[in-house]
């Protein structure tokens, strides 16, 4: 199917094909008819893209604060790796979606197949979205139509959150397309609208559709204006709609308001609001968030947990059902802010018309309606031709598929597999997107969206698994049962259940490694060798400064992460454990005194068989500007110190001369070597796969589960 990707490297959108999106519980999927180009937001993002560096730089100064502090503590070629990654990463562009429901997921209700439905999908053939970002359109009102309800639902919640009554008069500041579909729906409650903007074309245009405009290059005082028609009391309230980096817009809605006046931020603009404009009139500003109640929020969005109608009466999809009762009575109006039509084929022309100086308003893009919802696997023509010829999966060869194209596998795993000298396959994800840009760029044979087929295939012997944690333990026992060498990215699974389960699939047959690359990083082998002549039982002290990351993000989220410690923690549990060769007989956790689900500040305190102890700090309350991990072991008199991955001391030991490395090295190629060459030597696995239980359970139980 064909999807519309941006490169946020130099800003060109190209269209992309793509295998068709896989649906799931909770999820719709939908055979695209049209979309909407929204002009602002997308014109911002190519606008973005086309920037120099320094230009991006300029616009996102937080950003380059972190990338400094990020180079200070894990070293400038690590550092502009990761930011190289990013700018790397294509983005799907569109969030105004029309078309027909193709499969209704497991526990949606309201909608059945062959509706036909508006979406915040994107511009793509074939898009699968949750329940909640959807609505059924109803009859009379026309596909292309039905394409504005998303960006006249951004108006709605602005209009909804500056509360308008009857008879009051409101000003419209930006009469763009969500200016003028916000300037139509407040209309339909009895206001009085009035609308600015530069362009003339848009103002002349505005006053087809109910609202009166001044073309703010007239000359005219926009706050005169405004006065003159309120009788000199001022406007009740306004909506900015504009995109701009002035505050401008913000002054004049300031000085054209009344006492007590409503000011909505819908658009962007600056932000450097006049104390003494807002002290004397007692204003209100507020900023609307997009669509309404629910965006953003997980529970809402992703896992179809409603708000109830009689505390949150307007949510985003019932946003999008009142934008569209407001077309089927014909109070709002679409056909005079279409401007142009593109095929899919062509929408690389929609984005150059976008970004270049020819008037344009409502871009649509429309769309065959023949793509194949089954065509879940394509092949990647940079691939290389020979890898499907590889032998069976009792080969000594290693053929590596990979299910995760997300961030970690992207720019961390996959890559290191690359520069370990790996042969790939398939790529699997959910989305076609990662598989194909990823696949391409290290050579895959296919990108697919279908992980049930990647397993089955029997040209492969080894999977690689890279997806979110709460997947780990299922994909992991259907690849053994499948035959194939297992590489799972950390954690190995987030219950006790799933551990047994993991045990009992397991015969031995397969290898079987989880990602715990800091045993092989070349510093932490230098270490290693200096322990092993020391006699007696050691210390050992690892302190991460984790850093914080928001409370609803996936990791943190006990059923679908699993939390830090499982997560991130384990690394460290793991490497305690390797350094003593000893098992674990004692681990104790002690949280910081917040009660959080997931604890991320929090010590674990070790014991081994062989006298040795152990303690892992692992803290979210720090600084980023100290670096991240430290491992100090005290042992027989002597003293070893591991700071960050890049530099190496010691105490007591004589001649030994202090070792650095320029940037980090986590041992993650080193552990992607490692792995395969166990398989090409037939094994053993370079991590016991009874250590790996052991570690694992010894978390689980940490953590009670």
């Amino acid at each position: 199917m064909k999807h519309i990707l941006q490169n946020l490297k130099n800003g060109s959108s190209q269209v992309t094909e793509l295998p068709s999106p896989a649906d799931a519980r909770g999820q719709l999927l939908i055979c695209s008819s049209c979309s909407l180009v929204s002009a602002g937001t997308e014109r911002m993002l190519v606008d973005f893209g086309k920037a120099s560096w320094i230009d991006k730089a300029r616009q996102q100064p937080d950003k380059v604060q972190q990338v400094w502090e990020k180079a200070r503590t894990d070293g400038l070629f690590t550092t502009l790796d990761a930011v190289r990654s990013k700018l790397d990463q294509p983005l799907g562009l569109g969030y105004c979606n029309v078309g027909t429901l193709l499969v209704v997921g497991a526990g949606v209700t309201g909608f059945q197949v062959g509706d036909r439905v508006v979406s915040n999908g994107p511009h793509a053939e074939l898009v699968v979205v949750p329940q909640h970002l959807c609505a059924p359109i109803p009859a009379g009102v026309l596909d292309e139509a039905a394409a504005f309800t998303v960006l006249a639902s951004i108006g709605l919640q602005g209009i909804r959150l500056a509360q308008p009554s009857l008879g009051e008069t409101f000003v419209v500041s930006g009469l763009g397309l969500i200016g003028l579909l916000t300037g139509q729906l407040l209309a339909a409650q009895g206001c009085r609208v009035l609308g600015l903007d530069p362009d003339p074309g848009k103002c002349a245009l505005a006053e087809t559709l109910g609202i009166t405009a001044l073309h703010l290059a007239s000359g005219v005082d926009p706050v005169a204006w405004c006065l003159e028609h309120t009788g000199g009391i001022g406007v009740d309230g306004v909506l900015i709609t504009a995109a701009t980096a002035s505050s401008e817009p913000v002054h004049v809605a300031a000085q054209a308001c009344r006492q007590r006046g409503r000011i909505v931020l819908v658009g962007v603009t600056g932000l450097e609001l006049r104390r003494d404009l807002f002290y004397k009139k007692e204003l209100s500003f507020q900023v609307s968030c997009s669509y309404g109640p629910g965006r953003y929020d997980p529970a809402y969005e992703q896992q179809g947990h409603d708000y109830p109608i009689g505390f949150v009466r307007w949510t985003e999809q019932r946003n999008f059902q009142a934008v569209l009762h407001a077309l089927a009575t014909g109070a709002l109006r679409t056909d005079p802010l279409i401007s142009h039509r593109f095929p899919i084929e062509q929408a690389a022309g929609a984005y150059e018309l976008l970004s270049s100086p020819e008037p344009s308003l409502g871009i649509l893009l429309r769309y065959p309606g023949t793509a194949d919802p089954q065509q879940r696997v394509i092949a990647l023509p940079a691939a290389d031709a020979g890898a499907a010829r590889i032998s069976p999966p009792d080969s000594r060869q290693p053929l590596l598929s990979v299910i995760g194209a997300g961030n970690y596998a992207s720019r961390m795993l996959i890559p290191a597999f690359a520069k370990a000298g790996a042969r790939f396959h398939t790529l699997a994800a959910s989305s076609g997107i990662g598989p194909v840009h990823v696949g391409r760029k290290f050579g895959f044979s296919q990108a697919s969206t279908d992980p049930a087929a990647l397993l089955a295939d029997p040209t492969v012997n080894s999977v690689v698994i890279a997806t979110r944690h709460d997947s780990h333990a299922a994909l992991v026992q259907q690849a053994l049962a499948a035959g194939k060498h297992v590489f799972v990215e950390k954690p190995l699974c987030l219950t006790t259940t799933e551990l047994e389960a993991i045990e009992a699939s397991y015969t031995g047959q397969s290898l079987l490694m989880v990602g715990f690359n800091r045993r092989f990083a070349p510093l932490l082998m230098d270490l290693q060798q200096q322990l092993t002549r020391l006699q007696g039982p050691k210390a050992f002290a690892y302190t991460c400064n984790a850093g914080a990351i928001p409370a609803d993000h996936w990791t943190q989220d006990p059923a679908a992460g699993g939390g830090r410690l499982l997560g991130e923690a384990c690394h460290f549990v793991d490497l305690l454990r390797h350094l003593a060769a000893s098992p674990i007989e004692d681990l104790q956790l002690i949280n910081a005194t917040d009660r959080k689900p997931c604890p991320d500040t929090f010590s674990l305190q070790l014991r081994f068989a062989d006298g040795s102890i152990g303690t892992v700090h692992y803290f979210a309350n720090g600084s980023k500007a100290f670096p991240k991990e430290r491992l100090e072991v005290f042992a027989a008199g002597k003293v070893l110190q591991l700071d960050n991955y890049r530099k190496l001391k010691a105490w007591g030991i004589p001649g030994f001369r202090t070792r650095r490395r320029l940037s980090q090295d986590k041992g993650q190629v080193a552990c992607c070597k490692a792995f395969l060459a166990a398989i090409e030597a037939g094994g053993p696995a370079p991590i016991a796969a009874a250590e790996l239980f052991e570690v694992q359970r010894w978390l689980l139980r940490a953590v009670g589960r």
